[in-house]
């Protein structure tokens, strides 16, 4: 099996981040951002910093992440910031070993955690009383898991050096 060579990527800008993390609280709040099968955008991205960026994206963000969405959601306050703090540990957790395979094998990982957060969210929604109507809610975290190639390549992009050589510069 032949591997490609890794490229070595240029620092993450905070300023993206923070870009990246609205853009995604922005398409969660959206009115299809509730039917079946739309991922949580913000549970995507954050994700993906927690496992690419675990020393700038961490549990804190990933609170106050939960806080703004549990108002949007007009849910119990705490439910989505739980499973967030919950999906941010794991994935700074295991962002080593995510990041070893290749992206196909990653998706299975990214799967398990959208999962684990959304059964986090069915479980405090049950302890307060409110049911789940259909388990069709669980598609949301596979639509998530397919999509997370795409959301790798558009969060990389700005990271990736360019293709040409140029003796004149110092990267």
């Amino acid at each position: 099996m032949k591997r490609t060579p890794e490229r070595i990527l240029l620092p993450v800008s905070p300023v993206f981040i923070a870009f990246s993390l609205f853009v995604a609280f922005m398409l969660n709040l959206q009115p299809w951002g509730h039917w079946i099968g739309v991922p949580d955008f913000v549970a995507l991205v954050l994700v993906f910093w927690g496992i690419h960026q675990p020393q700038r994206v961490g549990i804190g963000i990933a609170f106050c992440m939960g806080l703004l969405m549990d108002v949007n959601d007009a849910t119990l306050l705490g439910e989505n910031a739980l499973a967030y703090t919950l999906l941010s540990y794991f994935a700074i957790t295991l962002h080593r070993r995510v990041l070893w395979f290749p992206l196909k094998k990653q998706v299975w990982y990214i799967l398990m955690l959208l999962l684990a957060t959304q059964l986090i969210q069915i479980l405090v929604q049950h302890i307060v009383g409110h049911h789940i109507s259909s388990w069709l809610y669980l598609i949301d975290s596979c639509v998530g898991a397919m999509l997370w190639p795409v959301v790798t390549m558009i969060l990389l992009a700005p990271q990736r050096r360019s293709v040409d050589t140029d003796m004149d510069r110092s990267i």
